[in-house]
């Protein structure tokens, strides 16, 4: 699989998403700062990588700490916590690992735990949580790859692949499912503007599995829509509200739309981590708004008049009624969705 993020001796290893796909290059980073840091400058993007990342980066916070005593830790363990979850506001996931590591401390200080115990137990959480990010694609790709066409085009935006988790990917990972079923999918990847994530990062790692892939601009889905081109929709998502309304990078809403309008299924995958019943509609999911320059310029070539108003929000929000079904590794969720979350998260978790 792509090694989008590894654990070494000195530190979380990440491959360099910025310079994809032409150059294959690593960062390592030996602390929580530069965990930080590589989560912000979308060196590792993607809601599921970017939470165990930070899980790492909490881990790298303990093992890099003088402290002798947990109680000593307490307050740089708050600092650590509050600089990770400060790195990218829309993705839930990053503040589910955060608020898991939490509550691993909590019950490690009142149990009298060592500093040597704390560093520990933390890096095997973050070792916990990448291990179960895998499982976790390998599962809804196996439900979401019997959801596709026997054969057929598919499209998907951004990039919700291997390189947005730890390994095999979320919408990716149904494609690769079906692939495997032996279903001749052809994928159309959205470019995704302006981060270029369908073009730079999707083509790069189907390519990388030898899938048929066909990179279009963002505003020519519509067209292939018509012409018959593309029988499903399959994306990720960085948070799904309790009612099924969901944030995904900018310009899923604009496919949402364009799918419902000719009649083609609209399915988003997701982990389970990625669900917030704490957030009641997509209305009151926060939007990380980014710095104008992804817009403004490409490749260090400036594309727009100075002093120009620019506008840069990374994701839309979708509503719930524009979606098929949900695809989580605990199985298919379908509409009403605020009565198939409530149930799934009452139910027992699958063995």
């Amino acid at each position: 699989m792509i090694p989008t993020l590894t654990w070494t001796p000195e530190g979380v290893r990440f491959i360099d998403q910025t310079r994809l796909p032409l150059e294959e290059s690593y960062v390592l980073a030996t602390n929580y700062e530069q965990v930080a840091d590589v989560i912000v400058t979308m060196v590792v993007r993607g809601a599921p990588a970017i939470g165990v990342s930070a899980a790492y980066g909490v881990a790298l916070g303990a093992l890099r700490s003088n402290a002798k005593t947990a109680e000593d830790f307490a307050p740089e363990f708050e600092k650590v916590c509050a600089r990770l979850a400060g790195t990218r506001p829309t993705a839930v996931n990053l503040f589910w690992a955060i608020d898991r590591m939490k509550h691993l401390f909590g019950r490690l200080r009142s149990a009298g735990a060592s500093m040597d115990q704390i560093r520990e137990r933390f890096l095997a959480e973050a070792h916990a949580m990448y291990n179960e990010d895998i499982a976790a694609c390998r599962s809804m790709g196996a439900f979401g790859g019997d959801l596709l066409p026997a054969e057929g085009g598919v499209l998907t935006h951004c990039n919700a692949g291997a390189l947005a988790t730890c390994g095999y990917g979320t919408a990716l990972g149904v494609i690769r499912s079906a692939v495997e079923q032996g279903k001749k999918i052809r994928v159309y990847a959205d470019e995704t503007r302006p981060f270029l994530q369908g073009a730079r990062l999707t083509a790069w790692e189907l390519m990388e599995d030898g899938i048929d892939t066909t990179v279009i601009c963002d505003n020519m889905a519509a067209s292939l829509m018509r012409a018959g081109r593309i029988q499903a929709v399959v994306v990720g998502a960085d948070r799904i509200a309790a009612n099924g309304d969901f944030a995904n990078k900018i310009g899923t809403y604009n496919v949402a739309i364009l799918a419902k309008e000719h009649g083609i299924p609209f399915y988003v995958a997701a982990p389970w981590s990625t669900i917030d019943t704490a957030t009641a509609t997509g209305d009151a999911i926060p939007i990380e708004e980014r710095n104008p320059v992804e817009v403004t310029h490409h490749g260090g070539r400036q594309l727009t008049p100075n002093g120009v108003g620019i506008c840069n929000p990374a994701f839309d929000v979708t509503p719930a009624s524009y979606v098929t079904a949900i695809i989580t590794e605990r199985g298919v969720l379908r509409a009403p969705f605020a009565e198939s979350l409530q149930k799934m998260a009452s139910d027992p978790v699958p063995a």
